[in-house]
This record gives C-alpha cells, sequence and structure tokens, in this order.
C-alpha cells in the first residue's frame, strides 16, 4: 500500500450519517422502527389486505350467521358482534391512527415550534408568550382535549384538533429552551452582524440547530396522540361507527368483555404496540443525538 494511500484523509461522516450510526445500534429502537414499517405498509396495502366485496369496505362486511366467533382459519382474530372480520378492522383501523398521528404532530409542531421560537428569540414577548403556554399546561393535556372535542362535533377533525391544540405546550417549551441557549452564540452573532433579517436567523441559523429535540418530541408525541385519539373515541367524543378506530372498536366491545375476549383484545394490544414501538424509537432517537455518545 503505497504513502498517498495512507495518509489519505477519511471522510469526513455527516452528522445524519453519525445519527443513523448510532441509532441502528440500539436494538430495542431498531425493533421500534421494524414494528412502525410493517404497520405503515399494513395501513398502505389495506384495501389489497382485507378487500371490499364491491358494495362495503373490507372492514364493514357484515355475516350476521357468523358473529361473534373466535379466531379460526378463516378469520384470524375472530368476528365482532355483527359479524364483521376483526382483523379486516384492525387492518383498516391502522390507516386512521396513522392518520391521527401524523398529522396531530403536524399541527401541535408547527403552531408550538412557532410560539417557541418567537418567545425565545423576542424577549418583549417572551413573557406573554410563555404565561399562554403555562395556562394551557395547567389543564391535563386529556380533559382539554375532550373540552375541545365535545365543543366540536365528533369525527376525525375534531379530535385531530383537540389533541393537537393539547400537544402544543410541549414543542414551544423545548423549542424556546432550544432558541435561548443557541441566540447568543457567535455564529449567530457574524450572521446579524453581516445584515441577516429576523426571521432568516431563526428559520436558517436557530431552528436547525434546535432539530434533535423537535424530532424527538415529535416521535414521542405522536405515540401521545394516538393513545389520546383511542381515549377519545372510547368515550364517544372521536370517531363514530363503522369507522373502524381501534379506541371506538374498544367501546364497541367493552359490553362483550367477559363473553367474548377478542373483540377488545386485539384493538388493545394493537394500541399498545404503536405507542411501545414509538416510545421506543423515540429513546432510541434521543441517544442518537445526544452528543456526549459520541466516540
Amino acid at each position: 500500500m503505497s504513502t498517498q494511500t495512507k495518509n489519505k484523509p477519511k471522510k469526513k461522516r455527516s452528522q445524519l450519517h453519525e445519527v443513523w450510526r448510532r441509532f441502528r445500534k440500539n436494538r430495542t429502537a431498531m425493533g421500534g422502527l421494524i414494528v412502525m414499517v410493517l404497520l405503515v405498509l399494513m395501513a398502505i396495502f389495506a384495501g389489497v389486505i382485507a378487500p371490499g366485496d364491491g358494495v362495503n369496505p373490507g372492514y364493514d362486511i357484515q355475516d350476521l350467521s357468523r358473529r361473534l366467533e373466535f379466531p379460526s382459519r378463516q378469520h384470524i382474530m375472530g368476528t365482532d358482534n355483527l359479524g364483521r372480520d376483526i382483523f379486516a378492522r384492525i387492518v383498516h383501523g391502522s390507516r386512521i391512527s396513522l392518520q391521527v398521528g401524523f398529522v396531530v404532530v403536524s399541527i401541535s409542531m408547527v403552531a408550538g415550534v412557532a410560539l417557541g421560537a418567537i418567545a425565545g428569540f423576542y424577549h418583549k414577548i417572551d413573557n406573554i408568550i410563555m404565561r399562554f403556554i403555562d395556562i394551557l399546561l395547567a389543564i391535563p393535556n386529556i380533559l382539554l382535549a375532550i373540552s375541545i372535542a365535545a365543543a366540536l362535533r365528533p369525527g376525525l377533525i375534531s379530535v385531530m384538533i383537540a389533541v393537537g391544540i393539547g400537544a402544543i405546550p410541549g414543542y414551544a417549551r423545548i423549542v424556546r429552551a432550544s432558541v435561548v441557549s443557541v441566540r447568543e452564540q457567535e455564529f449567530i452573532e457574524a450572521a446579524r452582524s453581516i445584515g441577516a433579517k429576523d426571521f432568516r436567523l431563526i428559520r436558517k441559523h436557530i431552528l436547525p440547530n434546535c432539530m434533535a429535540p423537535i424530532v424527538v418530541q415529535a416521535t414521542m408525541g405522536m405515540a401521545g396522540a394516538i393513545s389520546a385519539a383511542a381515549a377519545l373515541s372510547f368515550i364517544g367524543l372521536g370517531l363514530q361507527v363503522p369507522i373502524p378506530e381501534w379506541g371506538a372498536m374498544l367501546a364497541g366491545g367493552r359490553g362483550f368483555i367477559t363473553t367474548f375476549y377478542p373483540m377488545v383484545l386485539f384493538p388493545g394490544i394493537m394500541i399498545a404496540l404503536i405507542i411501545f414501538a414509538l416510545n421506543m424509537m423515540g429513546d432510541g432517537l434521543r441517544d442518537a443525538f445526544d452528543p456526549r455518545l459520541k466516540k
């Protein structure tokens, strides 16, 4: 091997590459990622996995002659009180749960990041914004979501708005803390000295350096959003039958919990599984983004 080859400097890895390298070393986090990928694929191909009959969608095909059947080769999760295949409803319900999670995270993240960035960058209005955030934090998330959902008409949009508003304070506090720690650094002063406007400073220089806690909060927040949406549907303030939302399926099966457990067992397992997977991913991302773990 030539001296030139030996002395050739190693290619510097990007920060994203380093994060991915640390993340994939965490077996638990990778397990959560695999579960989430499988759930996303199940939601995308729900129409193929559980197709309709040309009249009714796959989740609403009723056969009263086969109601309340325990799991079998034909119905691997059994049938409910109307003869509908529980597995088909679980598969189609994954679309709703993931949609709720993504939309709620988008709503709360956009609003929370904007409020947190403004509060952290501008001293004059910091106190006003954070006192508003403190008011929201004084109300438990689930109670705030119930109040908002009760004021609106039950449905998917109401659930997403109610849960999304309740999740805003978490993002606002995290972003504000990150902005306060970044805004006084030298590269911000250098950008300001060459005439960079406030909006450009926040968008181009400050927020990119705050992405790590935002990504972790979004992953954890998605788990909380799915759980809260299921809770709202369970108490009748979310999606209504025949929509196959997992929380609504739990509500529909609670009357049969002692006589026919599959109606509550399988939706409950799916809710627990997706929340567990997202929490494991969030823990893994938090560790991967932590610069103290960098070797």
